[in-house]
């Protein structure tokens, strides 16, 4: 886990390794979320990032027969 300090801006730096593990580059979009008396920091992918990440789960539930399209 790494820790960082908030500057007298209160700007913060993210290490290098978390930078790396989630491809952030200069300009990206994090979204800063309070939950439960923590602060996470998200960040922010295009829909077209999302494409093929659910790829090989099964969708296993039974749909009630009122919302079926057939």
């Amino acid at each position: 886990m790494a820790s960082v300090t908030v500057s007298p801006k209160f700007q913060v730096v993210i290490p290098k390794a978390v930078r790396e593990k989630y491809a952030l580059k200069p300009g990206d979009k994090i979204e800063m979320i309070e939950l439960d008396g923590r602060i996470e920091l998200v960040p922010v992918r295009p829909a077209k990032a999302l494409k093929g990440f659910l790829k090989g789960l099964k969708n296993t539930f039974e749909r009630d027969s009122d919302r079926c399209l057939t």
